[in-house]
């Protein structure tokens, strides 16, 4: 069977998943972040997560660069920032409520989970990249629902 990119896409769109931002600081020391749902556990021992990202981004370069990077968790409540950083030229984070974190990685203070990760390898992932951060450090709140996206849109928990 041919795969068609269209019908896979909406395939892959049958798995529910969390929203996160990736944040780190760009060339000026500014804050920058992308919406993704590709994050996911690697390792406890050592502590590992992984992210992807399109190489067609606007924002690939910045996160190429970036030695250092965050991982921000999305509650439900923040849907607006997550649709905004999903646009194509919409990446500045210096709008929001935030705090530093380990080597100065910006952290969404409304976030219900933080990971601060040190990029540990890059992988050619296809049209994708994959990073694998090492985790320096995390933190996570219990109160917000987290924002899931599902076929398409985003859901909420029942």
């Amino acid at each position: 069977m041919k795969l068609n990119s269209r019908g896979f896409r909406d395939a892959l769109g049958h798995f529910a998943t969390g929203v996160a931002v990736i944040s780190v600081r760009g060339d000026a020391g500014e804050p920058v972040g992308l919406t993704v749902n590709s994050f996911a556990s690697v390792s406890l021992e050592p502590p590992l997560i992984l992210w992807s990202l399109d190489r067609r981004s606007d924002r690939f370069a910045v996160f190429m660069k970036a030695e250092y990077f965050a991982v921000n968790v999305l509650g439900s409540a923040e849907r607006n920032l997550s649709q905004r950083l999903s646009r194509k030229g919409a990446f500045d984070l210096s709008g929001e409520a935030l705090r530093d974190g380990v080597h100065s990685v910006p952290l969404l203070r409304n976030a219900i989970a933080t990971f601060e990760c040190q990029s540990e390898q890059r992988h050619d992932g296809g049209d994708h990249v994959i990073f694998v951060g090492r985790v320096l450090d995390y933190g996570n709140s219990i109160s917000s629902d987290p924002l899931i996206f599902y076929r398409g849109g985003y859901r909420e928990l029942s």
